[in-house]
């Protein structure tokens, strides 16, 4: 079973669209999570984006990361 990725970032957010650029060349798939508009999510992500959050151990791996990082990430 592949893990339920979650990526945290928001629009406006470079750091966010490199970390995208990681999975793509990693040709991982991750749910893009836009914090913006939850304050929730603000309170919790907003100082640290981007985020990768593996749902099923419920684990997370803050920027920055690499292709070999998030291969790790994923074992």
């Amino acid at each position: 079973m592949k893990a339920q990725l979650e990526l945290y970032g928001s629009r406006f957010c470079h750091l966010c669209d490199q970390a995208k650029e990681v999975l793509k060349s990693a040709g991982i798939l991750a749910v893009h999570i836009d914090i913006s508009d939850d304050d929730v999510l603000v309170e919790k992500y907003g100082m640290r984006i981007p985020v990768l959050r593996r749902m099923d151990h419920d684990t997370e791996l803050g920027w920055p990361f690499d292709n070999a990082t998030v291969l790790r990430f994923l074992l």
